[in-house]
């Protein structure tokens, strides 16, 4: 949408006058000339007006913003001096729709950031963290936009809302008031350096993990040193020595198509260790990239922060607009589940152990050995290799697997689009069209690692879903994954974990393309541990034999994946859960001791992170998913005290995919319409459990979770 043509609908005759001029200045403001030469201020000459990423540079981002930011002071001013008493339309729905410019540039440059950065991308992040931390300031405690926002809250009761109108009211007066509003005037200046230095602090921290995983790599120069590693994995590592210069030589990476099969297949021990160490040591090297120090000053911060707001701590301040409430009932939840998990690992554990005894080999089971003697326990007692998998899911055969699910239960179509900009050659973009006919949105997906991106899998969009005039802005997504290369003549092949990662970023990207809700700030607005539902219930369909036999086809032959494979992978489908779940587990608890703690200045956090694995009774043999010093979901503000929130939707996800199969029709259309409406499409209207329990009809059983779990 081009920003200089802000629109709003004037067609409400019963608008008052007042209102009528009060949106006159917004379009007077709005009809500025755009900076010539900078394309991330003029309107985007592109199919669906996606970024131009062809002709944006690094050095236009900065004036963009410095021009983002002018203009959405002025877009507040306007509302600030408002003659007309604060209502609806001159308040509420004016700070709603302010600031698309800024939405658009900060949504580029940060996409950008994550997923294809550069030395000069991460010193531009240091100054544009630091302005956009301090325009957010200057709006939250804003105090008579603060002042406008109350007082149509305080009415909201008796001002004739309707139940989305009222949720917006309701949404933005908590944004204020949650942020320090309503503190006094020193502790909203405390509150402003605090939120400015949390912000620099999050930055540095991820820019320190990334050095990190670009820093290590482990160079092998002798083919005995390759034993056991299948003909693809060596292959890959020849194919990422030679981009380093090392031809003649094999190299592995902390990238997890390069350090997991490593771990899986490598016969060498001491070459596992040294690949696994430094992935779980990263950010904790006492480096130039080391975070301890840093992180701490983050959680002594974010305590302080939750203090002044009133919260015992930050838990207790991130919890209570969650469907969790408090944190004693995530502490509850998670044991609950740990218990079992735990008793599961340890029986995991003891089974290879025994192979280790049996084989002669003269050591205890060590973290670095898990993934290669759990392989051997899945071929032993499933009979079942992780490479006779891999021949069947190819990426493109995956992703076609998405498409024709989401065309079973929503009746969706894509059609790839190559005249759409991308920013990096390896990015694919698709149209997607509803079952009606009409265009729903643009969708980008970005398959594979590289020194630029950040690790992980992800969902983001270019530009979210709006209304304006009337008129449906279609979003542009983008799902950014980390997944196996292509190695020669042979494509991508991806691990079954890389292929239910592909459906679940992909169920993300629908809450995205169907979010209708009419206002932004509550369309797709959901509790963080309600938003991985629609991510975490495709995977549900993804291991269904009857949907495995519409994607799982041999490369080479094009013939489906055979009944007695299928078989296997569905008795293995408990295989290693024990392990997966205390490692998550351990993870999401140690986040959550993180952020009730009263912590000082001195902290240890190696000292602080082996008490808290103490406390619960993690094995010896297992780490963390995630440690302190990498432990980027916690980073920034979205998952810190929430990364919870993966088991707490799983058990939201069994449920719905419960209902499906009761129906007797996997692909049952009622279901999906309501699927669609209550959870993806219309949660601008109701809250986490209440869209639950509409599409439902009652609130979820941890049964099917516990069950899918292997653990009940």
């Amino acid at each position: 949408m081009y920003w200089c043509q802000y629109r709003y609908s004037l067609k409400n005759t019963k608008m008052k006058i007042s209102n009528l001029l009060f949106i006159a200045s917004i379009i007077l403001i709005m009809s500025c000339k755009p900076q010539t030469g900078n394309p991330l201020l003029g309107k985007f000459n592109t199919p669906f007006e996606a970024p131009p990423f062809d002709l944006i540079k690094t050095s236009h981002y900065i004036p963009a913003l410095e021009e983002a930011i002018r203009v959405h002071e002025q877009e507040i001013d306007a509302i600030v001096n408002e003659a007309a008493a604060p209502g609806f339309e001159n308040t509420i729905l004016a700070f709603d729709r302010s600031g698309d410019l800024i939405e658009r540039v900060s949504k580029i440059f940060y996409g950008l950031n994550g997923a294809n950065t550069n030395d000069s991308m991460q010193e531009a992040a240091k100054e544009i963290t630091a302005m956009m931390a301090a325009h957010r300031n200057s709006i939250r405690f804003n105090q008579e936009l603060f002042a406008r926002i109350q007082t149509v809250y305080q009415s909201r009761l008796e001002s004739g809302f309707d139940k989305e109108q009222l949720r917006l009211v309701e949404k933005i007066y908590d944004d204020f008031a949650r942020n320090g509003a309503a503190l006094p005037e020193d502790q909203r200046n405390e509150l402003k350096k605090i939120n400015e230095r949390m912000s620099a602090i999050s930055l540095q921290l991820s820019q320190n993990l990334l050095a990190e995983n670009n820093g290590f790599r482990l160079v092998i120069d002798r083919e005995e040193d390759l034993a056991g590693l299948p003909e693809r994995v060596v292959a890959a590592a020849r194919e990422e020595a030679a981009g380093a210069g090392l031809e003649g030589k094999w190299v592995f990476t902390l990238a997890k198509p390069s350090w997991i099969p490593f771990l899986q297949f490598s016969e060498r021990r001491e070459l596992r260790e040294q690949i696994y160490s430094a992935y779980t040591m990263r950010g904790n090297n006492n480096n130039e990239y080391d975070n301890k120090e840093l992180f701490i000053e983050l959680m002594l911060l974010r305590e302080q922060m939750a203090e002044m707001l009133g919260y015992e701590n930050y838990s207790d301040y991130f919890t209570s607009d969650q469907m969790a409430g408090t944190p004693a009932k995530i502490y509850e939840f998670l044991y609950k589940v740990w218990e079992p998990s735990l008793k599961r690992a340890k029986s995991e554990r003891d089974d290879m152990q025994a192979i280790i005894d049996r084989r002669g080999e003269d050591f205890e089971l060590a973290p670095a050995d898990w993934w290669y003697y759990a392989e051997i326990v899945r071929n032993e007692k499933y009979d079942l290799r992780e490479e006779a998998i891999k021949p069947y899911l190819a990426i493109d055969n995956v992703r076609e697997g998405i498409f024709d699910l989401t065309k079973q239960l929503y009746g969706l179509s894509y059609v790839e689009r190559n005249d759409v900009p991308v920013y990096h050659q390896e990015v694919e973009a698709y149209e997607v069209i509803d079952h009606d006919g009409s265009l729903l949105g643009l969708l980008y997906i970005d398959p594979h690692p590289r020194p630029g991106k950040r690790s992980g899998a992800w969902c983001g969009t270019y530009r979210g879903g709006a209304w304006r005039e009337g008129e449906r802005i279609v979003p542009i997504v983008t799902i950014v994954m980390n997944f196996s290369r292509p190695s020669g003549n042979t494509p991508a092949l991806l691990s079954w974990d890389e292929t239910l990662t592909y459906f679940h970023e992909f169920g993300h990207s629908l809450h995205n393309l169907f979010a209708m809700g009419r206002y932004d700030r509550t369309s797709r607005s959901v509790p963080r541990d309600f938003v991985e539902l629609p991510s975490q219930i495709l995977e549900n369909w993804a291991a269904h034999p009857k949907v495995l036999k519409t994607y799982a086809r041999h490369y080479e032959s094009g013939e489906p994946m055979p009944d007695e494979l299928i078989e296997k992978l569905q008795n293995s489908k408990y295989f290693n859960q024990g392990f997966e779940n205390a490692e998550y587990l351990a993870a999401a608890i140690l986040d959550m001791d993180w952020h009730t703690a009263t912590l000082t200045a001195q902290t240890d956090v190696n000292e602080f992170e082996k008490q808290s694995m103490d406390r619960i009774g993690l094995i010896p043999e297992i780490i963390p998913r995630y440690r302190t010093t990498n432990f980027g979901h916690i980073f920034g503000s979205g998952y810190a005290s929430g990364y919870y929130v993966y088991q707490w939707a799983g058990v939201l996800d069994a449920d719905a995919f419960r209902a499906f199969e009761e129906s007797g029709n996997l692909y049952n259309p009622e279901l999906a319409e309501k699927f669609r409406k209550y959870i993806l499409a219309g949660n601008g209207i109701w809250e986490g459990m209440e869209a639950y329990t509409l599409f439902r009809g009652h609130e979820p059983s941890i049964d099917p979770f516990l069950e899918s779990k292997g653990l009940k």
